[in-house]
């Protein structure tokens, strides 16, 4: 975890560091800033989506395999 958080930072390290030096407006610059910010938005927010249907699907499973568990007791139960 702590590799991949360097390896981000980094990447923004030298994104920024173009940004800075590219040859065009201060307007430009801000634009493209602008872009990158949303983009890291928009990816945050995948992210987490996966994660959060991962975890809703193992969820559910665990539900229904209890539930099976409880019919199959009462099943039993009952032809003893």
């Amino acid at each position: 975890m702590l590799f991949n958080a360097g390896g981000v930072a980094f990447a923004y390290i030298m994104l920024a560091g173009s940004i800075y030096y590219a040859p065009v407006d201060f307007s430009t610059k801000g634009y493209w800033a602008m872009g990158i910010g949303l983009l890291t938005l928009a990816l945050v927010n995948v992210v987490k989506y996966r994660l959060e249907d991962r975890a809703s699907g193992e969820r559910i499973a665990k539900l229904e395999v209890a539930k099976a568990d409880k019919i199959l007791e009462e099943y039993v139960v009952e032809r003893t």
